[in-house]
C-alpha cells in the first residue's frame, strides 16, 4: 500500500483536526481579556484593565505573526498583516484598548473563515475501501480466497455474479456480462467473450466466470485511478481567497499612510491609529460571513459545499464540463419505445416481455418491468424461465413459449424488424426482442433519458455567468452528440477514460475557472484536477464525492444551479461588504492621519464599521426570489399528477404511430382498425388529460412564471393537437360509407398521424422540461 502514500492524507487529517481547535480558543481568550479589562477598568483599577488588555493583544499576536509566515511562505502577504502591525504597534504606543480590540476582531474573522474552509481530505478514501482486497484463484479444481497482493500474471481467477473484477485480465471460458459504467459511463451492460480484455473495478452483471489474470493489482485499471486522483488533487492550485485579494493593494496603502502620517506629524501614535483604523476588518469579517451565508444557503438546497474557497471559485467560474451517464441523463435504461410485429399490440407485446422479465437482474429487463408497471399494465406469472447471461430470458407466459432479449433469427428479416433496427441506430437505442412461439412478435427500444431538468438548469448556468459548457464522456460519439445538440452545448468529446477526462479538464483551467461534474469512479481524478468538482453525491460512487469540492445530495441536477446562483450572490455581496468597509476604512484612515481619531476611538469607530458590512453580510443569507419560482403546495400536487399521466399517456403515442405505420404498408381493415383504436385513445385519454393541463395546470402555473403568456405557445400547442384528431375523425367517418379508406385519403391521413405523434412527443418534452422540473 506504500504506493498510496496514505502519510500524507493523515498528515492533513491530523492538521485538519488541529485547526478548529485553534480558532476558537483564541476567540475566548481574546474575548475573556477584553471584557475582564473593561469590568477592572470600571471598577476604578486601570493598571489591571491595561494588563488584560495587554495579554489579549499579546496572545492574538503569536497566532497572527505565523499565519502571516505562512501566508509569505506561499508567496503573498494574506490580511493578517496588518493586523499584526496594528496589535504591535499599539503595544509599542501603549494603546492596550485598541490593541484588545483589534485582537478580537483578528479571531472572530479567522474562526468565520476557520468555518468557511473546512474541508474534507481530497485523498479518495472511499477508493481505498471499496477495491477488492482479495479475489478467488483457481488451481486445478480447488478454488481459494487469497490476497490481492498474491494475485499474479497467468493466473486463473473466478468472478462471481455481482462482484468487483479484481485486477486486469482476459475472460475464459463463458461470455461475461459486465457494468461497466465505473469506467466509461456507459449504463447498458456489455458483453465479453472469450479472449476479451477486462478491467480491473467493472461489476460482473451476469453469471460467474473466469478470468485469465493480464497484470498485478499495482498494474491494474483501478489503483491506476486511485493514482491519477491523487496527483491531480495534489497539482491543484490553492484557492486565493477574496480577501487576499484586496489585501495586495490595501496592505502597502495603509503602511504608506501610516509612514507618512508619523513623518509629517513626528508621533508613533498617530501612524497607529491609521494603522488600527485600517485593520482589514471587512476582510477578516465581512467576506467570510458572507460566504458562510452563502454556504448555509446552499445546504438548505441539499448542496454540501465543503468550504468557502469553493464557493468563491464557484461564483466566478466560467467553463462547465459535464459527465453525460447519471449527470445530463438519468444514468437508468428506460424504454424509448414499444413496435408490434402486424397483427399485434404494442400494449400486449410490452406485457409479455415485462412478465417474462419480472426476476430478471438484467438493468434492461428492470427497465421493461418498470415502464410495463407504470403503465398500469397486469403482469401473468412466468413458468419454466432460465436466462442465458447477455441473451436473455426464456420461459412460458399465457401457454405460449417466449423469449425476451437478443434474437438468434437468421435470414430475411421483415420489414418491421428492419424499420426498428433503423430507428435503434438512429435513437442510440438498445433493442430487446420479443418471440412468441418461435415468431418474432415485438421490441422493446430502449435508452438512457435525458433529464428533465437538465435544459433548464443548463439555461440557468448560462444566465448566472457560465460562458462555456462541454460535455465528457466515456460513452459512444453518436448518442453524445445527440444530447450535446439538443441542449445546446458548445463541445462533446466522446469515448474517453479517466486520463483523456482529466487532459481536457486541464485544458479548459488553462483558459478559465472550470466546474467539473461527473457522478462515477471514473469521473474522480477529473473532479479533484478541475477548480471545482462536482459530484452526483445521491446515486454517485462514494469516490467520486470524496474528490469533489460541491455534493449534490438530491438526484437533481438542477440544484447545481441553484448554488451557482448562491455562489454568485454571496460572492457579490461579499466584494460590495468588503470594498464598501474598505472605503470607509479609508476615510478613517485620513482622519487618523490628520490627529482627528487617536487608536482606541478608531477601534470603537472600526468596531461600527464592523457591524454596518457584517449586516449587509448576512443579506447572502436571504433566499433570492428570483433564483427558483417557488410553487404552492397545490400547484406542486398538479405537477405530479400530469407527470404521472405523462407516463401513462405513452401507450397512446405508440398506438398513433403504430397507426401510422401500419398506413405505410397497406390501407386494408388491419390498418383502418388500428386507426380507430388510436383514435379511441385520443378521445377517451389524451384529449381529457390535454383539457385538464390547459384549465388547470397551466392557470396554476400562470402567477409563477408571470402571467398566462408564459404558457401561451404551449395553450397553442393543446390546440394543434386537437386540431389533428379532428382531423382523423373526419377520415374515419369518410371511411365508414365504404367500410375502407379512400386511396386519396392515405397521405393526408398519415401525415397527421405522424405529425400528430410528432407534436406530442415534442409538446409531452417541452412540458416536462419547463414546467414539471419545476417541482421538487
Amino acid at each position: 500500500m506504500d504506493r498510496f502514500n496514505p502519510r500524507g492524507p493523515f498528515r492533513r487529517l491530523f492538521t485538519a483536526a488541529l485547526r478548529p481547535r485553534l480558532e476558537p480558543a483564541l476567540l475566548a481568550a481574546t474575548a475573556a481579556a477584553l471584557t475582564a479589562g473593561v469590568i477592572a477598568w470600571l471598577i476604578g483599577a486601570p493598571r489591571i484593565a491595561d494588563w488584560c488588555w495587554g495579554l489579549g493583544t499579546v496572545a492574538a499576536i503569536v497566532p497572527a505573526v505565523a499565519w502571516v509566515l505562512a501566508a509569505l511562505r506561499q508567496g503573498h502577504a494574506g490580511v493578517d498583516l496588518i493586523a499584526v502591525l496594528a496589535l504591535g504597534g499599539t503595544l509599542a504606543v501603549r494603546e492596550y484598548l485598541a490593541g484588545a480590540l483589534i485582537a478580537l476582531m483578528l479571531a472572530t474573522g479567522r474562526t468565520l473563515d476557520a468555518m468557511a474552509q473546512r474541508r474534507a481530505s481530497h485523498d479518495l478514501r472511499a477508493l481505498l475501501e471499496h477495491a477488492p482486497r482479495s479475489a478467488r484463484r483457481r488451481s486445478g479444481t480447488e478454488v481459494r480466497t487469497v490476497p490481492l497482493t498474491e494475485i499474479a500474471v497467468g493466473d486463473l481467477l473466478v468472478v462471481g455474479p455481482g462482484e468487483v473484477v479484481p485486477v486486469d485480465g482476459r475472460v475464459t471460458g463463458a461470455t461475461a456480462v459486465l457494468d461497466e459504467s465505473v469506467l466509461t459511463g456507459e449504463s447498458v451492460h456489455v458483453e465479453r467473450p472469450e479472449g476479451d480484455a477486462v478491467r480491473s473495478g467493472v461489476v460482473n452483471a451476469g453469471g460467474a466466470f473466469d478470468l485469465r489474470a493480464t497484470a498485478t493489482e499495482q498494474d491494474s485499471a483501478y489503483a491506476e485511478i486511485v493514482r491519477m486522483a491523487q496527483q491531480a488533487g495534489a497539482e491543484s492550485a490553492p484557492v486565493v481567497r477574496l480577501a487576499d485579494r484586496y489585501a495586495g493593494w490595501f496592505l502597502p496603502l495603509s503602511v504608506t499612510v501610516a509612514g507618512l502620517a508619523w513623518l509629517a506629524s513626528g508621533s508613533a501614535v498617530r501612524a497607529v491609529a491609521v494603522l488600527v483604523v485600517a485593520t482589514p476588518c471587512p476582510l477578516l469579517l465581512a467576506a467570510p460571513v458572507a460566504i458562510v451565508s452563502g454556504l448555509s444557503r446552499a445546504s438548505r438546497c441539499g448542496v454540501i459545499i465543503r468550504d468557502g474557497g469553493a464557493l468563491e471559485s464557484l461564483g466566478r467560474a466560467r467553463t462547465l464540463l459535464l459527465d453525460k451517464t447519471g449527470t445530463l441523463t438519468a444514468g437508468r435504461p428506460r424504454a424509448l419505445d414499444v413496435a408490434a410485429a402486424p397483427g399485434r399490440k404494442p400494449t400486449e407485446v410490452l406485457r409479455w416481455a415485462a412478465s417474462l422479465d419480472q426476476f430478471s437482474p438484467h438493468v434492461l429487463a428492470h427497465a421493461i418491468v418498470d415502464t410495463a408497471l407504470g403503465r398500469g399494465l397486469d403482469l401473468s406469472m412466468p413458468t419454466d424461465v432460465t436466462e442465458e447471461p447477455g441473451r436473455g430470458a426464456t420461459g412460458t407466459v399465457d401457454g405460449h413459449r417466449m423469449t425476451i432479449g437478443r434474437t438468434n433469427a437468421r435470414g430475411e428479416r421483415p420489414a418491421w424488424a428492419r424499420a426498428v433496427e433503423n430507428r435503434a441506430l438512429l435513437d442510440g437505442a438498445a433493442v430487446a426482442w420479443l418471440t412468441v412461439d418461435g415468431c418474432l412478435a415485438g421490441a422493446v427500444l430502449l435508452r438512457d433519458p435525458l433529464r428533465h431538468d437538465a435544459p433548464r438548469t443548463l439555461r440557468r448556468l448560462r444566465a448566472a455567468g457560465i460562458e462555456r459548457i462541454v460535455m465528457l464522456t466515456g460513452d459512444r460519439t453518436e448518442p453524445a452528440r445527440e444530447i450535446a445538440a439538443v441542449l445546446g452545448l458548445d463541445d462533446v468529446r466522446a469515448e474517453l477514460g479517466p486520463a483523456d477526462k482529466v487532459a481536457a479538464v486541464r485544458t479548459e483551467r488553462d483558459l478559465a475557472v472550470t466546474v467539473m461534474v461527473g457522478d462515477g469512479v471514473n469521473d474522480a481524478p477529473a473532479l479533484a484536477a478541475a477548480d471545482i468538482g462536482v459530484a452526483m453525491g445521491a446515486r454517485g460512487s462514494t469516490a467520486s464525492s470524496e474528490a469533489a469540492d460541491i455534493i449534490l445530495t438530491t438526484d437533481r441536477v438542477d440544484r447545481l444551479a441553484d448554488a451557482t446562483v448562491i455562489a454568485v450572490r454571496a460572492r457579490r455581496i461579499a466584494v460590495q461588504s468588503a470594498l464598501g468597509g474598505m472605503l470607509m476604512s479609508l476615510a478613517a484612515m485620513a482622519a487618523a492621519a490628520f490627529g482627528l481619531l487617536p487608536p482606541a476611538a478608531g477601534a470603537l469607530l472600526q468596531e461600527g464599521i464592523d457591524v454596518a458590512v457584517i449586516l449587509n453580510a448576512l443579506r447572502a443569507l436571504r433566499v433570492d426570489q428570483a433564483a427558483r419560482p417557488s410553487l404552492t403546495p397545490d400547484t406542486e400536487a398538479l405537477i405530479h399528477r400530469f407527470a404521472a399521466e405523462h407516463d401513462d399517456l405513452q401507450s397512446v403515442l405508440e398506438a398513433v404511430r403504430a397507426a401510422a405505420d401500419q398506413l405505410s404498408d397497406s390501407a386494408g381493415p388491419e390498418a383502418l382498425a388500428a386507426v380507430a383504436e388510436a383514435h379511441r385513445l385520443l378521445t377517451e385519454r389524451l384529449l381529457p388529460h390535454e383539457y385538464a393541463e390547459e384549465h388547470q395546470l397551466y392557470p396554476a402555473l400562470a402567477p409563477t412564471l408571470g402571467g398566462p403568456e408564459a404558457t401561451a405557445t404551449m395553450s397553442r400547442a393543446h390546440a394543434e393537437i386537437e386540431r389533428l384528431a379532428r382531423r382523423i375523425a373526419t377520415h374515419l367517418s369518410l371511411s365508414e360509407t365504404d367500410g375502407r379508406l379512400a386511396q386519396e385519403q392515405l397521405d393526408d391521413l398519415r401525415a397527421s398521424l405522424y405529425g400528430l405523434y410528432t407534436v406530442l412527443r415534442l409538446h409531452f418534452t417541452q412540458e416536462e422540461e419547463n414546467y414539471f422540473s419545476l417541482a421538487p
